[in-house]
């Protein structure tokens, strides 16, 4: 059942940051109601093509994109700003243990929904928030999208083809990676914050913002600018502290180079055949390298350019120097190591047919996380689950139909 088999939660999240984290809450056992409004539910419902397609190979009007990130989840389709809809929410969260919520700031509290009203009736309740910018300063109540946090947090400063070069300017990473990290940071605290209660007995707020976690999430690039007073600016595939580690054209392709050490670029020098290079005083450190990079990496493209990438490879491979070719996604699920760890697997869509999915990359040694429910469909679960978990009766469940409340 997995280590938070009971754990319940609550999901009044939405688009991809919320989701991710109960996504990964789900996988690990715990339950997972998810809270949609009737009608249209989760944005990213419509977010496609592609779209998941049923037992007849035709496309439904269900999301590759939400497919992605609600498995594991029973959908009840309740319009909270009815009263109705909104005591059914402050019951269900009577009998929660975690809360989950990405509105705008001050949203929920309108509808007595926010933290500081569901603590009385549930004092041992985790609420989490995930918002643009956090629950207090000058941009609070703003709205956000991953893509402009990339934008202000700094990422897309450092992220693209150095200015001078052809293609020059920054991009965006390819996937919503501020939303993805900010899931991952909420399932952390989410997690941190049940151990504490354990010994407190009392529920937590989490306050997570898409920014502050983006921010942090910089790494090595804002100490670099914290202890220099310098901006890191673009450089493509390299890194602002290990040369060589970026990509570079081979005979065919491209090879990744990650050369981490001295002893892998010396053993990188030996097997392209110029052990000399490793004992040059400009390249003998990595302190050296990165100094003395605008030398070194035109001396090491043009030894790549010797050989396919593959042969690269293999060649480095054996040598213990890490580097890899640059997969598209396709040639991902083809690899050997993806295929043994089964990361892809299907399950049975309720639209009829087999829905891809990937599998969560944590592996326990005495718990086995099952992959047993499907991404739902909109309010596939909120009769059942009104009638099973606050005891509705068939006549009450029809009128909250009748009056909207629920769909």
């Amino acid at each position: 059942m997995g280590p938070l088999a009971g754990i319940k939660v609550l999901d009044l999240s939405r688009i991809l940051a919320g989701p991710w984290a109960t996504q990964l809450l789900a996988d690990f056992g715990a339950i997972v109601w998810k809270v949609e409004k009737p009608g249209s539910g989760d944005d990213t419902r419509h977010w496609g093509p592609p779209w998941v397609r049923d037992g007849k190979g035709k496309d439904t009007r269900e999301a590759a994109y939400f497919a992605s990130t609600n498995r594991g989840k029973h959908s009840l389709a309740i319009d909270f700003t009815k009263p109705a809809g909104q005591q059914l929410v402050r019951t269900l969260a009577m009998r929660a243990d975690v809360l989950i919520e990405n509105f705008k700031v001050g949203t929920l509290a309108k509808y007595r929904l926010g933290y500081e009203s569901l603590k009385g009736v549930n004092p041992r309740l985790i609420y989490c928030s995930i918002s643009a910018f956090g629950q207090d300063g000058p941009a609070a109540k703003e709205p956000g999208y991953d893509a402009m946090i990339q934008a202000i947090s700094g990422l897309m400063s450092v992220t693209g083809v150095p200015d001078g070069e052809p293609g020059a300017g920054p991009v965006k990473v390819g996937v919503a990676v501020s939303d993805l990290i900010t899931g991952m940071y909420a399932a952390t605290a989410i997690l941190a914050a049940l151990i504490e209660r354990e010994q407190s007995g009392r529920g937590e707020y989490i306050d997570l913002a898409l920014l502050d976690t983006q921010v942090a999430a910089l790494a090595n690039q804002t100490l670099n600018y914290l202890l220099t007073g310098k901006s890191p600016i673009r450089r493509g595939t390299a890194h602002p502290n290990i040369v060589p580690y970026q990509a570079f054209p081979t005979k065919d392709a491209w090879l990744m180079l990650a050369v981490g050490n001295d002893r892998q670029f010396a053993s990188f020098c030996k097997a392209a055949g110029k052990p000399s290079i490793a004992k040059d005083r400009r390249y003998a450190t990595n302190a050296a390298r990165v100094k003395n990079r605008a030398t070194l990496v035109p001396a090491i493209e043009k030894l790549c350019r010797k050989k396919t990438t593959r042969a690269w490879v293999g060649l480095l491979t054996r040598a213990k120097v890490p580097c890899g070719p640059i997969n598209s996604i396709a040639e991902v699920f083809s690899e050997p190591q993806v295929k043994h760890r089964k990361l892809r697997f299907d399950l049975a869509h309720s639209l009829g047919g087999k829905l891809p999915q990937v599998k969560n990359p944590v592996f326990f040694s005495r718990n086995t996380l099952v992959y047993s429910t499907p991404p739902p469909l909109l309010g596939e679960h909120t009769q059942a689950l009104l009638s099973a978990e606050l005891g509705l009766s068939h006549a009450e469940i029809l009128s909250l139909i009748a009056d909207g409340t629920i769909g």
